[in-house]
């Protein structure tokens, strides 16, 4: 006889978020199916955590006499070092499996390799460029407005995880975060949480006016747009998700909303 599984307590959700995705100190209790969707839809918030502490390195720079390029500097630090760089490097091995033009099963060999090719250290560099310009032309308006920005990038950059980890999406390896948490989410769960995203990131852009609120709102969507056509495509090349794949999803929406920030 098939047991029951003990009802999924909001704590064991954000402990699976913060647990996997930060290097917070948070200890995951539960690691089943019903953990790993609570703990998706609660990906966002690790994000607003991660967001709020670049925002807060960000401003420090700023009150010590740093100009917009330090301050921008020390907010693209703050998700590497509270991630331990794990996004970073999902990004640039996905680069490398993408860049291979191979099937999928050696794809999927190149990217479990621990060693860095030439398609993901060219992805790195431009992505953390492109991070530190945007932010830059953020904080160059004022602290407030690179907040934001940080902000904005990082749950947006979470969320885009919630979208993947949804029902029909399957895992590329049986193994790995990847599996874990490949169809966890409902469909609807996860466009709810998006929608929700969405909403509360124009919330923040509406201290700026009508105008600001509806272009963070927009950035939030576009990150999630870009996220979406990007796991589209490494559904296509690699049969489904991985670590790797989420990492790579995350930096990519967070870069795409940086980048409609600085917009407009």
């Amino acid at each position: 006889m098939t047991e029951t599984p003990a009802p999924l307590a909001p704590s064991d959700a954000l402990r699976f978020a913060f647990g996997t995705l930060t290097v917070l100190p948070v200890r995951v209790t539960r690691w089943d199916r019903a953990a790993a969707r609570g703990g998706m839809l609660c990906a966002p918030l690790a994000g607003l955590v991660v967001g709020l502490c670049a925002a807060a390195v960000g401003g420090a720079l700023l009150v010590l006499g740093g100009g917009p390029l330090l301050a921008a500097v020390g907010s693209a630090t703050v998700p590497a070092v509270l991630t331990r760089g794990l996004h970073l490097d999902g990004l640039a091995d996905t680069a490398d499996g993408l860049g291979s033009g191979k099937p999928a099963e050696d794809a999927l060999r190149i990217m479990k390799q621990s060693d860095i090719g030439p398609f993901g250290v060219i992805t790195l560099l431009f992505t953390l460029l492109a991070q530190v310009a945007a932010l830059s032309e953020r904080y160059a308006e004022g602290w407030a407005q690179g907040a934001v920005a940080a902000a904005v990038a990082a749950v947006a950059a979470r969320c885009a995880l919630t979208l993947a980890s949804r029902a029909g999406v399957p895992a590329a390896r049986p193994e790995g975060l990847g599996a874990a948490v490949a169809g966890a989410v409902p469909v609807r769960a996860a466009l709810l949480c998006a929608v929700l995203v969405a909403a509360g990131c124009a919330a923040a852009g509406a201290g700026f006016g009508p105008y600001g609120a509806l272009h963070a709102g927009l950035a939030a969507l576009c990150g999630l747009g870009l996220g979406e056509l990007l796991l589209r495509h490494c559904r296509r090349r690699f049969g489904g998700v991985t670590g790797d794949v989420f990492g790579a999803l995350a930096e990519s929406a967070g870069l795409a909303a940086l980048v409609v920030l600085t917009l407009g």
